[in-house]
């Protein structure tokens, strides 16, 4: 994501800058709370991006279903890709009735990193609520369900965008995707793979990423391994982390 809330001009066409030269191909941007503002933002990243690069947004369930419809319309000058997590995370037939509204204006819709299970991902397939399937790997309940997700997605054609970016949920969703593609959906047209640029020191085997790409990962395992150094530093209540945080909250 090159552009968050309140990201100013300079912020948004550095990220922008160092984005492409690292070979990534495909941005995003948070939206929802102020129309101008996101107006603003998407301008910047469109005139540093070009228009043949896609260009997504997320709005963190800020909406209720007519705010997305109206919201999004006035910012489809902008050639959007999709709209992520328009309104709320359980409602099926609203997502549905966002995405009737949005796609004749080329625009999809992306949810699931909130839905717990295959059933939830059932319902929003059928209904036709969503374009593009964001599994969350912490959120489901373990590779099973995940694997589940992954073939009803292939059963409604509906391509798996994983969800990344907290703790460890790159390292995660790097195995999951390409399981997609060796074992499921055979093909990576229309697909991507969250990627944010933090928290990856704590883990003996981080994603390694080349050209905007990730690659396949060396080392057998899910990539979840902390290092030991990290637990000890981090463990609640008694790592030097929290009680230096503890003190600090005491002056």
């Amino acid at each position: 994501s090159v552009g968050w809330l309140g990201y100013s001009d300079e912020k948004i066409q550095r990220l922008c800058k160092e984005a492409l030269e690292l070979g990534f191909t495909q941005f995003k941007v948070k939206v929802g709370e102020d129309l101008s503002d996101d107006v603003r933002r998407l301008r910047v990243v469109r005139e540093q991006i070009g228009n043949t690069f896609p260009l997504m947004t997320d709005a963190n369930q800020r909406w209720d279903v007519q705010q997305a419809i109206d919201h999004m319309t006035a910012l489809a000058e902008f050639k959007i890709h999709w709209i992520e997590e328009p309104t709320s995370p359980d409602d099926v037939l609203g997502h549905a009735k966002i995405g009737k509204a949005l796609r004749p204006l080329g625009i999809g819709i992306a949810t699931g990193e909130h839905c717990h299970n295959r059933v939830m991902f059932k319902q929003f397939l059928e209904a036709g609520s969503m374009d593009f399937c964001q599994i969350d790997s912490c959120r489901l309940g373990g590779v099973n369900e995940i694997l589940a997700v992954l073939l009803l997605a292939e059963k409604f054609n509906v391509p798996v965008c994983p969800h990344g970016g907290g703790v460890g949920l790159c390292e995660f969703v790097q195995h999951l995707a390409i399981f997609d593609y060796v074992s499921v959906s055979g093909t990576k047209e229309g697909r991507v793979v969250e990627y944010v640029d933090h928290l990856h020191e704590h883990f003996l085997h981080p994603v390694i990423i080349k050209e905007g790409c990730y690659t396949v990962p060396r080392s057998s395992g899910y990539s979840s391994e902390m290092k030991e150094e990290s637990l000890k530093q981090y463990e609640y209540p008694n790592g030097p982390v929290w009680i230096q945080q503890k003190s600090n909250s005491r002056h």
